[in-house]
């Protein structure tokens, strides 16, 4: 285990007033909201800070489509606009670049019936996309104002140009909020042990090489190796918590405008990022033999981009990346106390939409902990899926988050 630099092994029993397990974006995130609220904070990561689904390589940020608006789709707008000012603040307290720009996407309309329905996103962007002084376009139009970008085959009836949707680099947003952490002195970061099991009752975690460490609140955020924590605490539960759902991607070669909206269609993500790197993602794997190689699917994935985006004809591959996203039982991210241990509290389960929200449900989390109400729909809520993995029919299976 590696303890920071900046913090020498203390003498007894290692403990602080939060502990957070997992240093992903929703634990990395947590640690910094906890250092700007003065919380003493040791956060643990077994594998290595941002070694898993948040160190991957797309970072696509696409709010739901605008229409039937509900409570979650409120929360993820909130959550795109709110992350611009963040992001600019870490950058300027780091020096750093998280490859933020709120870009653009294209959704190119194979088929003429979906010009119409395109159109009504349109009227209903202008209303639910307008808020705190800021409005976002959601325009329909007859081509591309790229060339070949993307190519006209895919564009029978035109285009839609979503003018809210981003990206950020996901490995260097994390580098850049751990950089910010490891100046605090507030934050311990511990490296290289894995949590093992949550003792609830003693307010202990013990780690794969024996320390144990204490703590008065503990947030465990780990993704996918949340799920078996939180598992083995409470009530015997008829399905797990959460499962992972294994995602590939691939990172290409090529120098494209710094400008160029990302393109989506069905599933497919083509995301410039600066450097002059592409990204192309994701599948969406519920079985899988490993978790983390790439196959055929990212093949396919590959030969899909280049169709849709001619560009990245001949473009290098100089990656490609297999990981595993976490999805709660319930579909929802997975945050707030368990309902029979109130010092233990979930952050996890973002599956595709962790990096748009993870700030929000990080401020979310600590608010609960110090006593407060969490401003979030109730389907997120740890509790909430503890009563649904309690009671669902064990060949059930999860169901595809839309």
């Amino acid at each position: 285990m590696v303890m920071s630099d900046k913090t020498a092994a203390m003498s007894g029993q290692l403990r602080a007033d939060l502990v957070i397990v997992g240093g992903g974006i929703m634990g990395l995130w947590a640690a910094l909201k906890a250092e700007r609220r003065g919380i003493d904070t040791i956060l643990i990561d077994g594998d290595g800070i941002a070694s898993g689904a948040s160190g991957g390589l797309l970072g696509a940020l696409m709010a739901h489509m605008p229409d039937r608006w509900n409570e979650k789709k409120q929360l993820q707008f909130e959550g795109l606009l709110s992350l611009e000012a963040e992001i600019a603040l870490l950058e300027d307290e780091t020096g750093l670049s998280a490859g933020y720009q709120r870009c653009g996407r294209l959704i190119p309309l194979p088929k003429p019936h979906l010009r119409p329905i395109a159109e009504r996103h349109s009227g209903e962007a202008a209303t639910n996309w307008n808020q705190e002084g800021r409005a976002f376009d959601w325009t329909v139009l007859d081509e591309s104002p790229f060339a070949d970008w993307p190519s006209r085959s895919f564009s029978e009836a035109g285009v839609v140009f979503d003018r809210l949707a981003g990206r950020v680099s996901p490995r260097a947003l994390t580098t850049a909020i751990r950089a910010r952490l490891e100046r605090s002195g507030r934050v311990r970061l511990l490296v290289g042990a894995a949590v093992q099991s949550i003792n609830a009752g003693g307010r202990q975690v013990k780690l794969a090489d024996g320390t144990v460490v204490g703590y008065g609140d503990l947030l465990v955020a780990a993704g996918v190796g949340s799920f078996p924590l939180l598992d083995a605490i409470g009530p015997a539960l008829r399905r797990p918590l959460g499962r992972g759902v294994k995602g590939q991607a691939a990172l290409l070669r090529l120098d494209l405008p710094a400008d160029l909206p990302l393109l989506y269609l069905d599933g497919l993500y083509v995301v410039p990022h600066e450097g002059g790197r592409v990204a192309i993602g994701s599948t969406s794997e519920n079985t899988f033999d490993d978790p983390f190689s790439t196959d055929a699917q990212l093949d396919v994935l590959i030969a899909g981009a280049r169709e849709l985006a001619p560009a990245l004809q001949g473009a290098e591959v100089v990656e490609r990346w297999a990981g595993l996203r976490p999805k709660a039982v319930d579909r929802d991210p997975m945050v707030g106390p368990h309902p029979d241990h109130p010092h233990v509290h979930a952050l996890t389960g973002g599956f595709k939409v962790s990096f748009g929200i993870a700030h929000l449900l990080a401020d979310a989390a600590l608010d609960s902990i110090a006593g407060e109400p969490m401003s979030l729909p109730h389907g997120f809520a740890l509790a909430h899926h503890v009563s649904v993995a309690a009671r669902r029919a064990g060949g059930e299976e999860f169901t595809e988050i839309p």
